[in-house]
């Protein structure tokens, strides 16, 4: 009970480090209290989806982020990759495999929401709240979400190679992270998020078959690795964290720290100069982990939003609106929900 309690207080204090740390950087047109008028049971909307999902299939939580990661690092959170049909970002690379127990849940919480206040709430912003929420109940630390981002009216299919590739070296994530305005300790929290979830054989293959296995691998591990994924069998996947699969928590570091990172850019954070420190700190130190994340978790939450006029509301997810003509919207006098400016 004691060790339970203090865990508890230990947690309160994370939240309340993080938020104090936060609430100087706030961005122009974001705010806690954005749907508290427009919107008040949005977030009861959330959670209750949320922790249905989450109940259901506990995998919801890393796809949730793995969504808002691809989404947000491409050119901001604006739920552009939730757009379906050809040229699409979700027809390309990576985001082909993105999870549908994901997509479906943000499509039911925006109907809900619709439903209940109106085309107020944008997909942005349910896709933020919902990875908040899985997250937390995954076991992960609740990091602090203002409100008020708009959607985008196209894919950003040409920025999908932006994002960071599991063949990696520490050098090439820096070059990714630093274009986004994102540092080291954002890049070594955020690959932690790689403490849940799983990977497919397409892209364990190429680094357990490799001669040389650089970054060097755990022989068995490797052994089995090579006999999971001989096929390639597309179904097949892997755990991308082998101590503690199904929990947010600081076991991925430990694991990296006995040679057992699925990924090249995952390994090599333990051996590289500018990252190999922080990542020990995090396999040690669970409360460090969890603060650093959340702060670079809003942090990326935060990168290049649209706000106020630009953008839209859709009114379903995976369809983009037609951009209007600004002089059009001008005349009309249209507080935007579906402006452009």
């Amino acid at each position: 009970m004691a060790s339970r309690a203090a865990a508890a207080v230990a947690v309160l204090a994370l939240v309340c480090a993080v938020q104090s740390s936060l609430s100087a950087a706030a961005v122009p047109g974001l705010s806690a209290a954005f749907y508290k008028t427009s919107c008040p049971r949005l977030e009861q909307i959330v959670d209750k989806h949320v922790t249905a999902t989450f109940n259901g299939d506990r995998g919801v939580a890393p796809a949730l982020i793995r969504i808002l990661f691809h989404d947000c690092f491409t050119q901001g959170c604006d739920a552009s990759v939730l757009i379906k049909g050809p040229g699409s970002e979700r027809e390309t690379g990576p985001n082909r495999t993105l999870r549908p127990v994901a997509l479906d849940l943000i499509d039911r919480i925006r109907r809900e929401a619709n439903a209940t206040c109106g085309q107020v709430v944008s997909c942005a912003d349910i896709t933020v709240l919902a990875t908040r929420d899985a997250l937390v109940k995954a076991g992960g630390p609740r990091f602090p979400v203002d409100l008020g981002r708009r959607d985008s009216f196209e894919p950003a299919t040409q920025q999908v190679g932006l994002l960071p590739s599991p063949f990696d070296d520490v050098d090439g994530l820096m070059r990714s992270f630093r274009g986004r305005n994102l540092n080291r300790d954002d890049l070594v929290a955020l690959s932690g998020a790689h403490t849940f979830g799983v990977a497919h054989c397409g892209v364990i293959s190429p680094r357990v078959n490799s001669p040389n296995k650089t970054p060097l691998m755990d022989a068995q591990f490797a052994k089995d690795l090579q006999a999971k994924c001989k096929t390639d069998n597309p179904a097949v996947t892997q755990d991308l964290d082998v101590l503690t699969p199904h929990a947010f928590d600081n076991k991925y570091y430990e694991g990296l720290n006995q040679r057992k990172g699925l990924f090249k850019s995952d390994q090599f954070l333990v051996d590289h100069p500018e990252t190999r420190n922080l990542a020990l700190t995090f396999s040690r130190d669970q409360v460090a982990f969890f603060k650093q994340f959340a702060i670079s978790m809003t942090k990326m939450t935060e990168m290049n939003v649209l706000t106020g006029k630009q953008g839209e509301i859709r009114a379903e997810c995976s369809v983009a609106g037609r951009r209007p003509r600004i002089e059009a919207a001008a005349a009309a006098g249209d507080e935007g929900v579906k402006a452009d400016m």
